[in-house]
């Protein structure tokens, strides 16, 4: 609905320390990827700041409310991937287009449990691809254009690896052109979300959800 993005910013605007992250640098309109059981949630706007962070919200576009956020120290990123989605071998699920794969801690892999976890919080990456919003006009084809929302990002850990390094840490971040690798193999429940766009806040008739 018109109005509904310019309210989703005030809202997350509303809960940034500017004292602490600086002020907000961009705004991107992204759909996050869930790397081992693929299921779809809402597209997260997801904002660069100038100084520190980077922040990824999950928002409900619906009842305007901001469900989750999540705080990534620019100074951890240390990895940026972009490619095709690669699915195991023998997978019985794939996902057409391109993504990109953010890392904050490369020497971390996920335990045993986490990849077994569809709700786990734990992983040290995020994934994601284009909203589907971004055909409907030239404004969301801008702030949901994943190679722009790429070079930033770059170009702001970049800035702050070099004012606030981490002791014992190399220091830089890699740029890769490589396919991403989704670790799942069936997940009906997660095809049949995707399928029907079940992970977004949508007006669906009389309900939104």
């Amino acid at each position: 609905q018109p109005g509904t993005l310019n309210q989703a910013i005030k809202d997350i605007e509303a809960r940034v320390d500017k004292e602490m992250d600086g002020s907000i640098h961009s705004i991107w309109l992204l759909a996050e990827c869930w790397s081992h059981w693929t299921p779809e949630p809402q597209g997260p706007p997801v904002s660069i700041h100038a100084r520190l962070g980077c922040f990824i919200t999950k928002y409900d576009f619906v009842m305007f409310n901001c469900d989750q956020i999540q705080r990534i120290p620019l100074n951890f990123v240390d990895r940026i991937t972009y490619g095709a989605f690669n699915f195991p071998k023998h997978s019985l699920l794939r996902r057409e287009g391109e993504g990109l794969r953010i890392f904050w801690d490369r020497l971390r892999e996920p335990s045993f449990t986490s990849r077994w976890n569809p709700f786990t919080t734990d992983f040290p990456y995020m994934t994601f691809t284009y909203h589907p919003v971004r055909d409907i006009s030239d404004t969301f084809a801008s702030i949901c254009d994943i190679h722009k929302f790429r070079e930033q990002l770059k170009d702001a850990a970049l800035k702050v690896h070099a004012l606030k390094p981490i002791p014992g840490k190399a220091n830089g971040i890699l740029v890769l052109n490589q396919s991403i690798q989704i670790e799942a193999y069936v997940g009906l429940m997660s095809f049949i979300g995707n399928q029907n766009k079940l992970g977004y806040c949508m007006a669906r008739g009389n309900i939104g959800y």
